[in-house]
């Protein structure tokens, strides 16, 4: 089903495929209205495109997509709507470049020994143009004849539990909801089904979340099955948060996965949607 409101996608300034003004002529084409650019750690995608998109009649709401650690778990929170000058958000933008970069080092330094073949990490910094994250390992091993395809790295090297799956150094969930909400946003819990939680478990970090001044929850996000997005949708109105929906593009895929591509959100008198919070 695809939606005119997208509020979870991705750049080439993180580890999208397409440049920024790209994507923005990409969401006009597929009749987006609102749109969010949430990079992994980083609004610079959004600072270079948010006169552009106003040029063209887009809504863009300002986004990031800040890691973070639950319980040694990494978790999302996704940040829409706050002031991209505020100098909280400049500072947690620096400080999660930081780690970030002190962690694409030790995956290079990982996956060298586990490969025992050199790792070119400026190659790989090339690749990325931004801030260097596991795709952009993938995308140079196959370039380098080291595995077959993307699938083959993630699988055998960087996927979760695997050499390459570096969590240390993310701040806790708690901090990175605090610099969003301290920053005039609304603080999104992304893509809750992507972790694998039981029901107790997630109920546990959506308690935590919400006690640090989290706002709302993804219930409809990309190529989730109706089940999963009623049965979140359930949670978001038990807890009292807000819904959010976005399709998590990070460019053309086999899967048709696309902006908009996502379930269709519950109507306005079943629950509330986290736009409502971000002034127009």
């Amino acid at each position: 089903m695809a939606s005119q409101i997208d509020l979870h996608c991705h750049t080439t300034a993180s580890d999208g495929a397409l440049e920024p003004e790209v994507l923005i002529d990409r969401a006009i084409g597929r009749n987006i209205e609102t749109l969010a650019i949430t990079d992994h750690d980083t609004m610079v995608g959004y600072r270079q495109v948010a006169d552009y998109a106003k040029e063209r009649g887009l809504r863009l709401i300002p986004g990031i997509e800040l890691s973070s650690q639950w319980r040694g778990m990494g978790i999302h929170v996704v940040g829409l709507g706050m002031d991209p000058t505020h100098p909280v958000m400049i500072e947690a933008e620096r400080s999660q470049t930081e780690v970030r970069r002190a962690r694409a080092i030790t995956i290079a330094e990982r996956l060298e020994k586990k490969m025992q073949k050199k790792i070119d990490f400026a190659a790989v910094e090339a690749l990325a143009g931004g801030e260097v994250g596991r795709p952009h390992f993938a995308q140079y091993l196959v370039e380098q004849g080291m595995v077959p395809d993307r699938q083959t790295a993630f699988k055998k090297y960087l996927g979760a539990g695997k050499v390459g799956d570096v969590k240390s150094g993310w701040p806790t969930m708690e901090t990175v909801v605090k610099w969003i909400v301290e920053s005039g946003g609304q603080a999104v819990l992304a893509h809750p089904h992507h972790y694998k939680l039981t029901r107790t478990k997630l109920l546990d970090c959506i308690a935590a979340f919400q006690h640090a001044g989290g706002q709302a929850m993804e219930i409809c996000c990309g190529l989730m099955d109706k089940n999963q997005s009623g049965q979140l949708k359930k949670i978001a109105q038990d807890e009292g948060l807000l819904g959010s929906c976005g399709s998590d593009f990070h460019g053309p895929n086999k899967f048709g996965l696309d902006l908009g591509v996502m379930p269709t959100f519950p109507s306005s008198d079943e629950l509330g949607h986290v736009l409502s919070a971000i002034p127009a």
